[in-house]
C-alpha cells in the first residue's frame, strides 16, 4: 500500500510558459497516437502483402463498425477528461474519486450491448456498405472477432481521459506502447505464419486492445487511493449525479463522432460500388489520413485539458493564449505534412498495396488531403476551446455540418464537374491511368461517371472549412470567457 499512497498523478496545467507546458504535455500524446495508428496500419500494411487486394477491402469495410464504435468509448473518455481538468482546475477532488467507478461501469455495459448487437447484424451491415461479394467473406470474420475487443476498448479510453484530464500523458504513452508490440507480433504470426486472413488481423487487434486496457487497469489499482478504488462490489456502481454529467458532456461528443462516421460510411459505401482498386484506393487513404492527422489531434487533445484546467481556475487570458499556441503548432504540423503526403504519395501507398492502379489513383488522393489536413488544423486549434469549456452543444453542430452537410454535400455537388472530367479537375483526372477508367466503367453505378470518385475524394477534403469557421467565430465571440463550468454545483 506505502506505492499507492505516494503515487502522483496528473500535473497542473494552469502554471508555467503556455507554449512550453503545451508541448510538453501534448508530445506523450502525440506519441500515442502516432503509435496507435502505427500498429493499425500495421494491420492493412501485412494483409495487403500478404492477402492482397480483397483481403485490404475486407479489413477496411468489415473494420467500418469497429471505427463507428470506437468514437462512442473516445466520447465517453472526452467527457470524463473535460469534467476531471475543471474539476481539477477548481481544486475539487472529491468529486474526480466518484466519476472511476461511474465512468468504467457504464462503459462496460455499453460496449457489451453494442457488441451484441453487431454480431447480431453483421451480413444486413456489410450489404448496406456494399461490400464487394468477393472480400464478404474476409469482411464478416473481421467484423465479428473485433467485437470482443469493444470492452476493452471502450475501458481503455476511459482511463486515459480520466488521465488527461489530470494533465497525466504520459502514462497513456506506454500502455498504447505494450498494445502496439502484441499487435504487430500477433499480426505477423496470424497473418504471415499462419495465415488467418482478416481473421488473424482481427485477432491480433482484439488482443492488442486486452493489453492496453490490462496495463492501464493496473496503473489504476497502483494508484488506488487517488482514484477510491477497491475491488468488491461496491466499485461497480453508478453514482447518479456523476453519471449524468458525464452523459450530459459525451452524448454530443459521441453523436458528433457518429455522424462524421455515418457520413463516411456513406461515401465509402459509394466509393465501394466502383469496385476493388478504387476501393482499396480509399481505404488505405483513409489510413493515411487517420495517421497523418493524429499529430494536430495530439496537440489538439492536449489543449482541450489545458484549456479546462485554466477555465476552472478562472484563468480565462490564459485559456485564450492556449487556443492561440494551439493555432501556431498545429499549423506548422500541417504544412509538413501535406509536403510528405504529395511528395511521397505514391511511396506512402505503396508501403500497403502493389496494385499499380492503386497507386496511381493515391497520387491524386494525397492531393486532394493537402485541403484537409490545413483545415482540420484550423478547426481543431478552435475546437479546443469548445471542448475545454464544455460547449458540447456547438460541438454537436460541427459534428453535423463536418459529417454530414459538408461530407455528403460537398460530394454530391462535386458530382457534376468530376463526371465532366474537365475545368480545374482535368489536372488531377490526367494523372489517372485509362486503364482505371476502363476498370471502372465496367461497374453498374448508372448515371455516375468514370472519374467520379473523385468527388468523394474532395468532399472529404473540403468538409472541415465551414466547422472551422464556426469555431473560429465562437472564439471571437469571447462567450466562452463567462461560460457556466459543468463542475458547478446546482
Amino acid at each position: 500500500m506505502a506505492s499507492s499512497t505516494t503515487t502522483k498523478v496528473g500535473r497542473d496545467l494552469t502554471e508555467g510558459p503556455i507554449f512550453s507546458t503545451l508541448l510538453v504535455f501534448a508530445l506523450p500524446i502525440i506519441l500515442a497516437n502516432v503509435i496507435q495508428q502505427l500498429y493499425g496500419m500495421v494491420d492493412l500494411a501485412v494483409v495487403g502483402q500478404f492477402v492482397g487486394s480483397v483481403g485490404t477491402v475486407g479489413v477496411n469495410t468489415g473494420g467500418e463498425m469497429a471505427d463507428l464504435m470506437l468514437p462512442i468509448g473516445m466520447g465517453l473518455g472526452t467527457a470524463a477528461q473535460i469534467y476531471i481538468a475543471q474539476l481539477m482546475g477548481a481544486k475539487d477532488h472529491s468529486r474526480t474519486k466518484e466519476t472511476v467507478s461511474t465512468l468504467l461501469t457504464f462503459s462496460t455495459l455499453l460496449s457489451i450491448v453494442l457488441a451484441i448487437g453487431i454480431i447480431i447484424f453483421t451480413v444486413p451491415i456489410l450489404n448496406l456498405l456494399n461490400c464487394p461479394e468477393e472480400a464478404m467473406g474476409q469482411a464478416s470474420a473481421y467484423m465479428i472477432i473485433t467485437t470482443i475487443g469493444y470492452p476493452f476498448i471502450f475501458g481503455y479510453n476511459a482511463v486515459c481521459g480520466l488521465l488527461r484530464g489530470m494533465g497525466e500523458s504520459k502514462k497513456p504513452l506506454f500502455f498504447i506502447i505494450v498494445a502496439a508490440c502484441i499487435n504487430i507480433v500477433a499480426d505477423v504470426l496470424f497473418v504471415a505464419v499462419f495465415r488467418m486472413e482478416a481473421a488473424g488481423t482481427a485477432l491480433a487487434t482484439v488482443l492488442s486492445q486486452i493489453g492496453a486496457f490490462a496495463a492501464s487497469f493496473y496503473y489504476l489499482y497502483q494508484c488506488r487511493d487517488k482514484f477510491d478504488l477497491k475491488f468488491d462490489r461496491s466499485f461497480l456502481k453508478m453514482e447518479p449525479a456523476t453519471l449524468k454529467v458525464l452523459i450530459k458532456l459525451s452524448v454530443p461528443q459521441i453523436a458528433r463522432s457518429l455522424m462524421v462516421r455515418f457520413g463516411l460510411l456513406y461515401i465509402n459505401a459509394n466509393i465501394n460500388a466502383y469496385g476493388t482498386e478504387v476501393s482499396a484506393t480509399n481505404g488505405v487513404g483513409n489510413k493515411l489520413q487517420k495517421f497523418l492527422e493524429v499529430f494536430m489531434q495530439g496537440v489538439d487533445t492536449a489543449s482541450a485539458s489545458m484549456i479546462g484546467q485554466n477555465l476552472g481556475a478562472k484563468k480565462t487570458k490564459r485559456a485564450g493564449k492556449v487556443t492561440w499556441c494551439t493555432l501556431a503548432m498545429t499549423m506548422s504540423i500541417a504544412a509538413v505534412i501535406s509536403v510528405i503526403g504529395v511528395l511521397f504519395g505514391r511511396q506512402l501507398f505503396g508501403i500497403f498495396s502493389n496494385d499499380e492502379l492503386v497507386l496511381a489513383m493515391g497520387v491524386v488522393y494525397m492531393e486532394f488531403m493537402v485541403i484537409y489536413f490545413f483545415s482540420s488544423a484550423f478547426v481543431g486549434a478552435f475546437q479546443a476551446m469548445v471542448t475545454g469549456c464544455g460547449f458540447v452543444s456547438l460541438g454537436f453542430a460541427i459534428g453535423l455540418l463536418d459529417g454530414v452537410v459538408c461530407k455528403i454535400g460537398l460530394s454530391i455537388l462535386f458530382l457534376p464537374l468530376f463526371n465532366q472530367a474537365s475545368g480545374i479537375f482535368a489536372f488531377f483526372c490526367s494523372q489517372i491511368p485509362d486503364i482505371v477508367t476502363q476498370q471502372v466503367m465496367q461497374t453498374d453505378i448508372g448515371a455516375i461517371h468514370n472519374y467520379g470518385y473523385l468527388a468523394y475524394f474532395l468532399g472529404i477534403a473540403c468538409s472541415r472549412i465551414v466547422p472551422g469557421l464556426l469555431c473560429f467565430g465562437y472564439f471571437l465571440s469571447g462567450k466562452w470567457k463567462t461560460r457556466e463550468l459543468v463542475t458547478k454545483k446546482k
